[in-house]
């Protein structure tokens, strides 16, 4: 298995990478935040790689990160996503917004990345779900279950995402949903 590539970058096309190892091009599929993170052409660039074998194929994974790398084969493992699929998820959302997706159950942030449909993103959710969330530590701003909760239900009345936030920051950390709710709404209201 291949799990490492140190060389000097010879092409870019996004999505993919053609790294020089003595003389052998390694062309390696990244994501998007790896590919705008890597050197000019010519110079020195480590990708750590997960190897995919097919039938008809063998194709090398390339990520910066180890939490890049390990996402990665954790999506794998989720029946009906592909390493296509895998590489649009992370191109879509970083490892971190990822997690806090799993771990708040925010199927509609998964929604808007290129590729997932709804029933996608809720097999995602359900199978993530203690793997990524549990391992990742979430922003100092996380939300508690209950804020998550309040979040979902204003959302599902209609208000965007940072309406819902905004509403939230006046609410108390302990407060209870269904007063948190009513709270949220009469300050989104004014």
């Amino acid at each position: 298995m291949i799990a490492r590539i140190s060389g000097l970058l010879a092409g870019k096309t996004p999505p993919q990478v053609l790294v020089d190892v003595h003389g052998v091009g390694y062309e390696i599929s990244v994501p998007m935040s790896t590919f705008y993170n890597l050197p000019a052409l010519g110079e020195a660039v480590v990708l750590l790689t997960h190897f995919v074998v097919r039938e008809d194929a063998q194709l090398l994974y390339g990520f910066l990160t180890t939490a890049e790398r390990a996402t990665f084969a954790e999506l794998l493992k989720i029946g009906g996503v592909g390493p296509r699929t895998a590489l649009a998820i992370l191109s879509g959302l970083s490892v971190g917004e990822l997690a806090q997706a799993v771990t708040l159950q925010d199927g509609a942030r998964l929604v808007k990345v290129p590729g997932i449909g709804k029933k996608t993103a809720e097999r995602l959710l359900l199978e993530l779900k203690g793997k990524l969330g549990a391992d990742l530590a979430l922003p100092s701003a996380a939300l508690s279950d209950n804020q998550g909760d309040i979040t979902q239900a204003l959302q599902a009345l209609g208000y965007s995402e940072k309406e819902a936030q905004a509403a939230l920051k006046a609410l108390p950390v302990d407060i209870g949903v269904s007063d948190g709710i009513k709270l949220a709404l009469k300050a989104l209201n004014r």
